[in-house]
């Protein structure tokens, strides 16, 4: 009996989770209305004139006016009139000084008052928040720096200069036994038994890049205060990924990282964010695919015939470079943590290719590097000729580079420059050190040695992370670098075209594809 392949079995989990992950996406946007029995109706279809009024105060609880400062109030207004509005509000003597300032939002029917209407819908939510002030940039050539200067960095209030919140507007009857759970948090009965409009606080669209700093001087702060409506799913959607945000502060994820998941789902369209959706899966599954097949080739790997040995080197330190860059710039640990898992991966692949060995002479241990055959010496003195070719343009344009980036570009610190600059080259003129593989290729009319499965897995990956460079905010250099690579990997595939690999026989490197499809035969038959 022939069983399926672990990669067959890996792309049908995958596919069966799109699937599923697709069909509670349609539930949770066309829920079940109710038709008959006991429904609980929309108190929009008995009354649509309502006024929206927004307030500040220093508690979250409060019980009357007195302690609210009001700051808008609509009230020649419906459900589906979006509207926008820009306030200078007056922050109290204890939100300036290292303090809390929170916002309350009412709807409630016109000519009627808070807490004193039977059909008042109150939410209330942060308007501040304490974060680490922002690292300064110093030009290192003009400005004395101090260590304190760069390590006194203290928690601080910060306020929101934009808020965002919504209604439901979708007028659908629900089951009262079947009311969907993420709505209970915002639903509330009228005496009518009807429910009251599902008001909402959106806390996914709120983003780092919104928060001002707070000193005690600040006695006026602007805000824009935006009202959307919205659908039943997406409020649902938005509150199961509130849950799941909070679940992933829980687990040790930094405010940044959850900054970079709510970038995700704020900043893009429900097409483009189900684009996204689909990219992701397929992005982890070559992920997988391509790590499986690069970790079995290197490992059954015994000769560098073939292989430019200066470009796996390359690699791994370009890698590491990249990785310290990344950590330096508190990138999210959605790019920093595939990044040291791929550093890790290039310095196992560089002790292969040198063919490292640890030995020890009592208790002194020492490295050895193993020998090379006359295959590996003639791919070597090509390697070698390509290198030198590069050299010449590639050294003095990373040097002026960082002579540039020195005097005109502010820095937080000189080890900030240092691996800046490092970077700056790695991303600029880094896939030229590609390119001796290209050459080997040309001067020895051959592809067989590369690891094809492996390699087009990654380039469908490079293809996708074209995607994901304008959808999760990372550093301008490494989003252009993710273009990089995209004419080098048209460039592999036409010399793939170009010395296509016989499979009727045994070919340079001592690989022969018609003896392995024999010797697959029979391990099907037995």
């Amino acid at each position: 009996m022939k069983f399926p392949s672990f990669a067959v079995i890996i792309t049908g989990v995958f596919l069966a989770y799109l699937g599923h992950t697709g069909w509670t996406l349609y539930h949770l946007f066309f829920p079940e209305p109710c038709t008959q029995g006991s429904c609980i109706q929309p108190y929009l279809l008995r009354n649509s004139k309502l006024q929206l009024l927004v307030y500040t105060a220093l508690s979250a609880k409060v019980s009357s006016l007195k302690s609210l400062d009001l700051i808008w109030k609509h009230d020649n207004w419906t459900v589906d009139m979006p509207a926008e509005h820009n306030v200078n509000i007056t922050l109290p003597t204890k939100t300036r000084h290292n303090g809390t300032l929170f916002i309350h939002v009412f709807v409630l029917p016109r000519r009627e008052q808070p807490f004193q209407s039977q059909r008042m819908c109150h939410q209330t939510g942060l308007l501040t928040t304490y974060m680490l002030q922002r690292a300064k940039a110093y030009n290192l050539m003009g400005q004395n720096i101090s260590s304190e200067k760069i390590s006194n960095r203290q928690p601080v209030t910060h306020i929101r200069s934009q808020i965002r919140m919504g209604v439901v507007t979708d007028k659908i009857a629900f089951k009262r036994q079947a009311f969907p759970p993420e709505l209970v948090k915002y639903a509330r009965l009228s005496p009518e038994g009807d429910y009251l409009p599902l008001l909402y606080i959106d806390e996914v669209s709120t983003r780092m890049s919104d928060l001002v700093e707070v000193n005690s001087s600040s006695a006026t702060m602007p805000l824009t205060i935006h009202y959307l409506p919205t659908s039943v799913g997406k409020l649902r959607l938005w509150f199961q990924i509130q849950e799941s945000l909070k679940l992933m502060q829980t687990l040790g994820f930094s405010e940044k990282d959850l900054d970079e998941v709510k970038g995700i789902f704020a900043d893009t369209g429900f097409y483009l964010l189900m684009l996204t959706f689909g990219v992701s899966v397929l992005h982890l599954l070559f992920d997988f695919l391509a790590f499986k097949n690069d970790i079995s080739f290197w490992k059954s790997r015994e000769s560098m015939e073939g292989l430019s040995l200066r470009t796996v080197i390359w690699r791994c330190v370009s890698q590491a470079v990249v990785f310290l860059y990344l950590w330096d710039q508190e990138t999210s640990m959605l790019v920093l943590i595939p990044a040291g898992i791929g550093a890790i991966i290039e310095m196992w692949k560089v002790k292969k290719a040198l063919k490292v060995q640890l030995c020890w002479s009592g208790y002194i241990p020492s490295l050895q590097l193993g020998s090379t055959n006359e295959q590996e010496k003639l791919t070597q003195e090509f390697d070698s000729l390509a290198m030198k070719y590069l050299s010449y343009a590639l050294y003095p344009l990373c040097f002026l580079g960082a002579v540039y980036s020195l005097v005109y570009t502010p820095h937080k610190s000189w080890y900030s420059w240092c691996v800046t600059s490092l970077v700056n080259g790695i991303y600029a003129f880094g896939f030229l050190f590609m390119l001796p593989q290209l050459f080997l290729n040309y001067k020895m009319k051959s592809v067989a040695h590369l690891p094809w499965r492996a390699f087009m897995y990654k380039a469908f990956n490079t293809f996708i992370d074209d995607i994901f460079a304008f959808i999760i905010t990372m550093p301008t250099a490494h989003r252009l670098a993710c273009f990089r690579d995209d004419a080098v990997f048209l460039v592999y595939l036409y010399q793939r075209w170009l010395y296509p690999v016989d499979k009727m026989r045994v070919n340079e490197y001592g690989r022969s594809y018609e003896h392995e499809v024999e010797q697959e035969n029979k391990k099907k038959t037995n």
